[in-house]
């Protein structure tokens, strides 16, 4: 098992997040790679004491770049979509 702030990269603050957050209570966050959905869970539980009841994820292949001549690869990342219990709440960036 792996340690529990391995798992959990950070949290993702886009408009989308903001609005599934407010409307219907999910949060995003960026996640190791290797991650799987219980140990999402259990993190998310662990670190915040909440209660969750539901959790998606997604993987993202890195993008191609180029800089003149070279090219390069952005890394690929995955990320979680973490569904809370009705009445949970969860800030990060509160008073901000």
């Amino acid at each position: 098992m792996r340690n529990t702030y391995e798992v959990i990269i950070g949290p993702m603050l886009t408009e989308k997040g903001t609005l599934m957050k407010e409307t219907d209570n999910k949060v995003l966050f960026k996640v190791a790679k290797s991650a799987n959905k219980i140990e999402i869970r259990r993190t998310v539980e662990e670190i915040f004491k909440v209660k969750v009841v539901r959790v998606s994820t997604m993987n993202y292949k890195g993008k191609k770049k180029r800089m003149g001549r070279y090219e390069g690869k952005r890394p690929d990342w995955k990320k979680a979509i973490v569904t809370l219990k009705e009445g949970e709440k969860l800030d990060f960036v509160e008073g901000v």
